[in-house]
């Protein structure tokens, strides 16, 4: 397994921009440093620590105490296939969906709202479009308890 087949080059991204409905989460002085196929980002925080944004559920947690042990850590038990939902996007590329340059995969009903992990309920999605949509949603229902029933969500 190669991770970078499991990963979208993002160099030339502006991040502020496209973290921008994400600030309620994601710390300042964050900086990205892998994103894989369903935008979902490991993060590089001011201590050094590293995190994995989970852009489908709304959720940071703290994966390794720095890079090097992220390192060490990816290759242990499921990690790998847990942080760049290796699965899925083998899924993904075998039933020939391809992505263009600035695409990710993205739910269609994220995960937290009901959406399954499969193959049906993912479409290509523009990254900036589709971060946006994720930090928003999230943002509004973070608060709420499991099991909530939501009527909708406003976007802008």
């Amino acid at each position: 397994m190669n991770v970078a087949d499991y990963l979208i080059d993002h160099s030339e991204f502006v991040w502020a921009d496209l973290l921008h409905d994400w600030t309620w989460l994601v710390p300042t002085g964050a900086t990205v440093w892998l994103m894989n196929r369903f935008a979902e980002l490991v993060l590089v925080l001011e201590d050094g620590s590293v995190s994995y944004l989970e852009t489908s559920v709304g959720a940071l947690r703290t994966i390794a105490r720095d890079r090097d042990e992220f390192i060490v850590r990816i290759d242990q038990g499921n990690h790998a296939n847990e942080w760049m939902m290796i699965p899925l996007v083998d899924q993904c590329v075998a039933a020939g969906i391809t992505l263009d340059a600035n695409q990710c995969y993205g739910f269609i009903t994220p995960p937290t709202l009901g959406g399954q992990y499969e193959i049906s309920n993912v479409e290509r999605s523009d990254i900036a479009v589709y971060l946006s949509v994720m930090g928003q949603v999230h943002k509004q229902i973070e608060d709420l308890p499991d099991g909530t029933t939501i009527s909708g969500v406003v976007i802008d």
